[in-house]
């Protein structure tokens, strides 16, 4: 949980140096799905697992991708154009066979090391700025608050969900 920084200062000559209170093994996996089409605002739509799960897990399985989609379907109320990345889970057997099994959803995967391509690894930066930068986290609960209130901040910004996809190369749906 070492802090991101964004800015700091000290005295002429000295190096400015940030404390942190230990170290933690405990991890947070955060899914978001940015929803654009033709007409209303831009929506986000995530899900938070801390890695304290019943199954042992310490991250997304693949029917946590399911049942987000699942909820976005409902949310959206019509089809979705899939875009993601290439991490595991999104390419697992029971993953393939359920997108496969949902005619309203059309899955496309993006190139391997494309980061540039994919609209939420911008809004992960944004999100780092906005709720990380130069905090020191006191322990693992207060991290997973951070992240909770700078999402839901977020989700009423739609032109930051809109800069997110300008950054891909593409653009809104007029």
């Amino acid at each position: 949980m070492t802090p991101p920084t964004t800015r700091t200062w000290s005295r002429r000559g000295h190096t400015p140096v940030v404390r942190v209170r230990g170290r933690s093994r405990r991890r947070l996996s955060v899914a978001a799905l940015l929803c654009y089409k033709a007409g209303p605002p831009s929506r986000l739509i995530y899900r938070l697992c801390p890695d304290a799960r019943p199954d042992g897990r310490k991250s997304f399985s693949w029917t946590d991708y399911r049942d987000l989609i699942q909820t976005a379907h409902h949310q959206l109320g019509g089809p979705i154009a899939l875009v993601w990345d290439n991490l595991n889970t999104h390419l697992t057997a029971g993953m393939r066979r359920c997108t496969a099994d949902r005619e309203w959803l059309t899955v496309t995967q993006l190139p391997p090391y494309a980061p540039h391509l994919n609209p939420v690894e911008s809004l992960w930066s944004v999100l780092r700025r906005i709720s990380q930068a130069n905090r020191a986290f006191a322990d693992p609960d207060d991290l997973i608050t951070a992240i909770r209130r700078g999402l839901h901040r977020l989700q009423y910004r739609h032109d930051v969900f809109d800069g997110c996809l300008t950054t891909t190369g593409l653009r809104k749906p007029p």
